[in-house]
């Protein structure tokens, strides 16, 4: 008697910690949409950054995400999460001069931040299930990234050229995500 309870115990806690779990294969299908459909209307973005070469720069992106060693599923949302959330930043500041299509700019933006709730969402429950302690050294060296790249286009203004150069560069920074979205496995 008192092993059937203990058995209906267990496989309770089994069944109610399954039910919590983050299903990982569809944040990653969810992350792989949005990448599409991010690069998608990024591509739609008009200019070509062949008459802006004297705005081109080396932005320098950190190792850990140009060549990513191996991640666990948490750090890779957190670091996806900090990517899309300055991706989202840097496309809230002025783009006018850039003659962009307002519409282009409002779809990446909605795409961006729905992708970065849901992954807000997933960071959320990490933290309460798993007592997951999140580092700096990873995610530190990615806000200065995106700092300088922000810093870039202060310094010219917010200009055409200098917007293009960051189309490019975020365009760059899909196929680092694509990398990163793969580590995101039940």
């Amino acid at each position: 008697m008192t092993n059937q309870s203990i058995l209906r115990l267990a496989l309770l806690f089994c069944f109610s910690t399954t039910a919590s779990c983050i299903n990982y294969n569809l944040l990653r299908l969810q992350q792989r949409n949005c990448n599409s459909a991010c690069q998608d209307l990024l591509w739609q973005l008009n200019g070509t950054s062949q008459n802006c070469l004297k705005d081109r720069t080396d932005f320098k992106v950190p190792e850990g995400i140009r060549q990513p060693q191996q991640f666990q599923k948490e750090e890779a949302i957190l670091v996806i999460h900090v990517m899309l959330q300055q991706i989202f930043a840097l496309f809230r500041r002025n783009f006018s001069s850039t003659g962009w299509n307002d519409t282009i700019i409002k779809n990446l933006s909605v795409e961006l931040g729905q992708q970065r709730d849901r992954l807000e969402t997933a960071l959320e429950e990490i933290m309460e299930e798993e007592n997951f302690t999140w580092q700096n050294m990873t995610t530190l060296p990615l806000k200065n990234y995106y700092f300088r790249i922000w810093r870039h286009l202060k310094a010219k203004s917010y200009s055409r050229c200098a917007w293009i150069v960051v189309r490019a560069e975020i365009l760059r920074n899909f196929s680092f995500l694509a990398r990163l979205t793969d580590y995101l496995r039940n």
